[in-house]
């Protein structure tokens, strides 16, 4: 072994205490390259060793804020200078939207970055050549022995003297570690390059004839050609050969109740609400409201629209022309459609239709309200 060069000098214990107790010696006589190995981690260990907090939490901090900036910069770029898009009225820059996908991309960038600096950077792996690697010592303290080697790179190093100092504590057991010899991978070979080449043939001839050919034959069958019709498509099921068919002429669903002036711009009459405006019914009324109604005439109902221009703004749901509407009018209007605003029968149950005609009632007693109703506030009822 003479020719060797010596990586360190180990020493084997069989208890946590006796280790821990060597490793507060071996810090207190100033050794700084030397480490502690266990099958366990050892409570109060870092502590013994005087070691300080690992900077991998400061890698996943700014990998997890950069995350964070990087995906709302995107979506705020995308969204609102790129390709700027009005959804529902919202604006722009809509951060509750934004959050699920920044959190996302943020805890993705983090523990990503955390693994990849743990095992490139602090671990520095691979390292096929460590010289702990396949040894005794290492197969013992991964097993049920706990050991410290100290480096002979460490600056008061000396043989004979790190030996005295391990044997001092003792050990069932000391040693000497020597640095392995260079290791060479065959993998630019001439014969190991037809090896990959030939392999990388092999798979992907069998993966060309799997998938474009042997998924071909019966009795296989693609989940997309299922005997179905399927929508937007032909079908030879129908003489016209249409995979979406409209309902029989003269038919209705079972349950459901037709809109009789459907088409009719002018209707003669119109149907009476048959809901009461109780506090449930409001409630749900302010909540279609909001969601339908409000991007193109307001919160409010005052026809301030929240489209930018992208359509013509709506009168005013408080003229004297909308007050004087009928229940039913306000409701003929919902479910048919009118000039510009169409019809949202298929959005909006007939329920829910009555109940934004009873908060339309209520926002426009609001904001225009009489001597008696600011009587009735007064009174506290």
């Amino acid at each position: 072994m003479a020719d060797k060069k010596i990586y360190g000098v180990s020493a084997l214990f069989n208890n946590p205490d006796t280790i821990t107790s060597a490793a507060k010696k071996v810090k207190e006589a100033g050794f700084t390259k030397w480490d502690v190995h266990s099958p366990y981690p050892l409570h109060g260990m870092e502590k013994a060793m005087g070691l300080k907090p690992s900077m991998l939490g400061i890698v996943t901090l700014i990998c997890g804020l950069s995350g964070t900036a990087i995906a709302l910069f995107f979506m705020w770029w995308t969204m609102s200078v790129d390709y700027p898009m009005v959804i529902g009225g919202k604006p722009f820059f809509a951060l509750p939207a934004f959050i699920p996908v920044t959190f996302e991309v943020t805890v993705i960038l983090a523990t990503v970055s955390t693994v990849v600096a743990m095992f490139a950077l602090f671990f520095q792996l691979p390292r096929n050549e460590f010289p702990l690697h396949d040894t005794d010592y290492m197969k013992k303290v991964s097993c049920d022995h706990f050991g410290i080697l100290i480096e002979s790179d460490d600056p008061k190093f000396d043989e004979e003297s790190v030996l005295g100092l391990l044997k001092s504590f003792d050990p069932i057991q000391t040693g000497i570690v020597y640095h392995r010899e260079k290791v060479t991978y065959p993998i630019f070979e001439p014969k190991f390059l037809t090896f990959l080449a030939g392999t990388a043939i092999v798979v992907s001839l069998g993966t060309y004839l799997t998938l474009n050919k042997l998924l071909f034959l019966d009795p296989f069958n693609w989940m997309m050609e299922q005997d179905k019709i399927i929508p937007q498509s032909r079908t030879e099921i129908f003489a016209d050969q249409r995979g979406m068919r409209v309902p029989v002429e003269g038919t209705v669903a079972r349950g459901f109740i037709p809109y009789p002036f459907m088409g009719e711009t002018n209707p003669t009459e119109v149907l009476s609400n048959p809901y009461v405006p109780t506090e449930k019914n409001l409630a749900l009324g302010e909540i279609k409201f909001l969601t339908y109604c409000s991007p193109c005439h307001g919160n409010y109902g005052d026809g301030d629209s929240r489209l930018r221009g992208q359509f013509p703004n709506p009168p005013t749901l408080h003229s004297n022309r909308a007050r004087d509407f009928s229940d039913g009018w306000i409701y003929h209007i919902i479910t048919n459609g009118q000039n510009v605003m169409p019809s949202y029968a298929s959005q909006i149950t007939r329920e829910e239709r009555w109940a934004i005609v009873n908060y339309i009632r209520v926002l426009q007693r609001a904001k225009n309200a009489t001597d008696s109703d600011l009587e009735f506030v007064r009174a506290g009822k």
